[in-house]
Order: structure tokens, then C-alpha cells, then sequence
């Protein structure tokens, strides 16, 4: 993800390659994505990518190893912890984080660990009245706890997962285990309390990840 300045002819290239995935889309999915809109009524969307988790360690050795329970909804590496914090300084440094409105997440630890440390408050301190975002050494980080003072709302939301079925690392936990870990992120959207979407023995297609995608683009 770049956060730099980009050439007007840039931009252009970047604007027409848009249309033609989006179209590419439809023709997949069936869905048709609503464009053309005035600037005003716009919203720039951010997308940023979990950082390093001990799943993408152990698969880039071996790949099986995105087959084994040991790697359940992994977390963050002390690199992926390392990358997070590198992209909170450059969004304080160019004052792009305080033109965020709303962070979305999906409901996977190392994806809220990502958004919780980029986008959240400063260190958390006992007593304040607003909850953390993330408490103490949650999940056995070795964190500090991130405070929801001066930071945009956060939302849960399933839509926007990976591709989903077979590899463990893939599959969440219940979001009753994830509520006091993280207190002030709001799942009131997530329907179901035990991960249903992840099926053990089949494979989300392309297709309906690209579906998928789609429809959390129009939400």
C-alpha cells in the first residue's frame, strides 16, 4: 500500500485499470457495483493487509503447514508486530491518520492486532473511562494495551475475510473470546458467535471470494 503523492497521468492509469477489475468482476460474480458517483459523496477506502503472521513463516517453508491446527487463527510474528508499528509512524509522520472516520476489520486475531496497533489511540492507562482497544498482553502478545481515546471507531466485519475453508489459520475464534481482548472494537454485526463461514474439508473458490468482495464493497 502506498501512501504517497501520485502524477496526474498516474492516476489516470490507476482510475482505468479500476473499471477494468471492476468489470472483470461483474462478468465472475453476477454482481454489478454502483459507480459514477459526485467526488462529495465519495469515500476514500484504505486497504491495508495483515502484517506477519506465524502462519505466513511456517507456509513459506512448507506449504502443508497451512494444514496444521497449530497455525488456528495465528497471530503476529515480532516482525508483524515490527511492520505495524513502522505503519503507524509514517500515518502520524504524513497525517493521513487523522483523516480516517472508521477502521474495518475482519474478525481474525492477526487482522485486529494489525488495526488495533496502526489506527488506535496511544498507550492505554489504567482508569481512563473510554475501554481499550486491545487489554494487556492480549493472547499472550507481550503488548502493551492500545487505547480507543482520539482513535476513529472500529468495526468487525466477516464480509471481508481471506479465502476461507480447509487451512486452520484461516478459521476464527468464537467472538466471545475475542470480546474481552478487545473491548472497544464493536462486533454487533458479526450474526454468529462460533466461526461458520470456515469449512474444514472444502476450499472457498476464487469466485466467490471475488463475490464476496464484492458485496462488501457495495455495503
Amino acid at each position: 500500500m502506498s501512501f504517497g503523492l501520485t502524477s496526474q497521468s498516474h492516476c489516470s492509469i490507476k482510475k482505468r485499470r479500476l473499471k477494468v477489475k471492476v468489470s472483470e468482476l461483474t462478468l465472475i460474480t453476477g454482481i454489478t457495483i454502483t459507480g459514477m458517483y459526485p467526488l462529495h459523496r465519495c469515500k476514500t477506502l484504505h486497504l491495508v493487509r495483515h502484517a506477519q503472521g506465524t502462519h505466513n513463516v511456517a507456509g513459506e517453508k512448507d506449504y502443508n503447514a497451512y494444514l496444521s491446527d497449530e497455525y488456528f487463527d495465528s497471530p503476529l510474528t515480532n516482525l508483524g508486530w515490527y511492520q505495524v508499528d513502522n505503519l503507524r509512524m509514517h500515518l502520524q509522520k504524513t497525517g493521513l491518520v487523522k483523516k480516517i472516520e472508521l477502521v474495518i476489520t475482519s474478525p481474525m486475531l492477526r487482522t485486529m492486532q494489525t488495526a488495533v496497533d496502526v489506527f488506535g489511540g496511544e498507550e492505554y492507562t489504567d482508569g481512563i473511562r473510554a475501554p481499550p482497544l486491545m487489554v494487556k498482553n492480549a493472547f499472550n502478545s507481550g503488548r502493551p494495551a492500545v487505547s480507543s481515546l482520539g482513535s476513529p471507531p472500529f468495526l468487525a466485519v466477516e464480509s471481508c475475510r481471506e479465502r476461507l475453508g480447509e487451512h486452520p489459520c484461516d478459521k476464527r475464534r468464537s467472538i466471545t473470546e475475542y470480546r474481552p481482548a478487545f473491548p472497544a472494537i464493536d462486533f454487533s454485526l458479526i450474526e454468529n458467535d462460533e466461526d461458520v463461514m470456515w469449512k474444514p474439508d472444502v476450499r472457498e473458490k476464487y469466485e466467490e471470494v471475488a463475490a464476496r468482495g464484492a458485496k462488501f464493497l457495495d455495503w
